[in-house]
């Protein structure tokens, strides 16, 4: 961990980062923990020497001693087990006469808590830039920063801790709650409503027009896209996202969703809490999704679809139709899984079934049909 002092006109506008070096993201420095401490942090018991010290997190094959580890399954702990790692959190039904071990519940679970703490976020003093524009109507809470080449339009409301890492945009009326984190090049439309804790990569574009066009004669004539959007707490979106304001009311990203890179969401959608949307997702204007679905990569949808809560489309399926409460749909279109499964296996065995017809037509003395194989 290297403190890096910017030269600006307000000394007080210092950061720190997790710098990479050689590729590999380095800890901070003397930052260390006893066995028992990571064991009170992740829940969990220690199975060994609880006043070990531990240094650094890292994957089995590249472990030293002084290093904590991690084992989900059987492979891994075995592989863990051989290491120079001095210390492993496992599942409870876990066990070694060879490492100390850190039991919980879900070793993946742990291993997520554990490496927040021997790796820490970057952290952003407040201040604002004297490179970025700020709007004299616009009120950015003091404890918040405000990076290089940032604008930031009239009546904006940033809240507290919330961060503008570099080349922001946020557009007129849009209000960001407390701890926001923009990384570079987000740009934010006007009218935009971003709860708490919500952090946009790099690139992406919240509240675009949406794609609304009527055709009148030979033209495509434009409908004015009026509306915005608004996202919940707790929201992550990737990279290179787009997501379209809606035509009259809002495009609503509900609160703890995550949204991998490249996906496109259109105007006026509606996705419920806790979903997942995987990178290249394609949502066409109006659909409405309920709670904690799962929508695989490059999966699309209509137009003005509804799918239910804890729904699950698989990868590159081509949605159609609305979708009941707990279903998993795959295939193009998509239907049922396991109608699409039943499909799959009955093609698999035409070939078969073909020679056993043609064979069955050859017995009858009938006339081969087509379908014979040659």
């Amino acid at each position: 961990m290297q403190k890096v002092e910017v030269e600006l006109d307000t000394p007080a506008f210092i950061v720190s980062r997790v710098d990479q070096v050689n590729g590999k993201p380095h800890k901070i420095p003397n930052m260390t923990f006893t066995t028992a401490e990571i064991a009170k942090h992740l829940e969990g018991e220690v199975v060994g020497d609880a006043a070990a010290t531990l240094k650094g997190f890292a994957p089995a094959d590249r472990a030293t001693p002084g290093d904590l580890t991690f084992a989900e399954n059987e492979d891994y702990f075995v592989r863990a087990e051989q290491s120079a790692a001095t210390a492993i959190i496992a599942d409870n039904r876990f066990k070694s006469a060879k490492k100390i071990l850190i039991r919980v519940p879900n070793a993946r679970i742990a291993f997520a808590k554990a490496m927040a703490l021997f790796f820490p976020e970057r952290t952003y003093a407040a201040g604002i830039h004297p490179t970025a524009v700020i709007a004299p109507t616009a009120k950015v809470d003091a404890s918040a920063h405000i990076g290089p080449h940032c604008v930031v339009g009239e009546r904006v409301k940033i809240g507290a801790r919330s961060v503008l890492q570099g080349g922001n945009f946020v557009g007129d009326d849009s209000r960001l709650g407390k701890e926001v984190n923009l990384f570079p090049n987000v740009t934010i439309y006007p009218h935009t409503e971003i709860g708490q804790r919500v952090r946009i990569h790099a690139g992406t574009v919240i509240g675009s027009d949406g794609f609304g066009y009527v055709q009148d004669g030979d033209i495509h004539r434009k409908v004015p896209q009026i509306g915005n959007v608004v996202i919940g707490d707790d929201v992550e979106i990737g990279a290179n996202v787009t997501i379209d304001r809606g035509a009259l009311g809002p495009t609503v990203i509900g609160k703890g969703t995550k949204i991998d890179n490249l996906v496109q969401i259109a105007h006026n959608v509606e996705i419920g809490e806790g979903s997942l949307i995987i990178s290249q997702v394609g949502i066409s204007g109006s659909c409405k999704f309920g709670k904690y679905v799962i929508l695989a990569g490059q999966a699309g949808f209509a137009g003005h679809l509804k799918i239910g809560d804890r729904v699950t489309v698989s990868a590159q399926s081509g949605v159609m139709h609305n979708i009941p409460d707990g279903e998993k749909w795959l295939g193009t279109p998509a239907q049922p899984d396991k109608q699409v499964k039943r499909q799959l296996i009955a093609i698999q065995r035409l070939p078969d079934l073909l020679k056993r017809v043609a064979e069955l037509e050859k017995q009858s003395g009938a006339k081969p049909k087509r379908h014979e194989e040659k």
